[in-house]
């Protein structure tokens, strides 16, 4: 049985072994009262529904939250799922990581790399830079960061969801989110 698909009862919720940090895709203050920070794969299409339901909790709750995207690609259902995750690495070599985000998931049936060069002219990128980026290995680098600390963390499959530095095991609807966000944390 996956994962989501279990009761949390059934689940001893891993705690996220990294927390927000700087190198982090974030939008939000780091060390706001709440975080959330998702693994996800810009082929997926539960990632790609998970972008407005967490551009409005971050309007809902303002600069009380922080939200961190890390990558965890999952090469074996998409073969550009790597490859994505790469190219908004590279981006944000140039500041535009959140605008590469938002645009791979707005193309997502699209993926490839005519559509990686069509979006690094418009956002617009240093196409010499971004391309030497992509070459040097950097973006691999990074990518396979966020990949190491989610299996760490007890990540298996995206999008995985950790809610104030715990795994969110429940639905992934704005409401379930909000409450689970908003939830006195034990011991505090």
């Amino acid at each position: 049985m996956a994962r989501g698909n279990r009761s949390p009862d059934e689940i001893d919720p891993a705690g996220l072994i990294v927390p927000i940090e700087d190198r982090d895709h974030h939008r939000g203050p780091i060390g706001a009262r709440y975080s959330l920070v998702e693994y996800g794969d810009f082929t997926n299409e539960r990632c790609r529904d998970l972008v407005d339901t967490l551009a409005d909790l971050a309007r809902e709750l303002e600069n009380d939250l922080c939200v961190a995207f890390r990558s965890f690609p999952d090469t074996k259902r998409s073969p550009e799922a790597r490859r994505a995750a790469e190219v908004a690495e590279a981006a944000e070599e140039q500041g535009k990581f959140w605008l590469m985000h938002d645009r791979l998931f707005e193309h997502q049936s699209e993926l490839g790399e005519t559509l990686y060069r069509k979006l690094a002219r418009e956002l617009p990128l240093d196409l010499e830079v971004f391309d030497r980026d992509l070459r040097s290995g950097e973006a691999a680098r990074r990518v396979d960061e966020d990949v190491e600390s989610g299996i760490e963390a007890g990540v298996v499959e995206a999008p995985t969801l950790f809610v104030n530095g715990r795994m969110h095991v429940g639905p992934h609807e704005f409401d379930d989110l909000l409450a689970a966000l908003q939830r006195p944390r034990a011991g505090a």
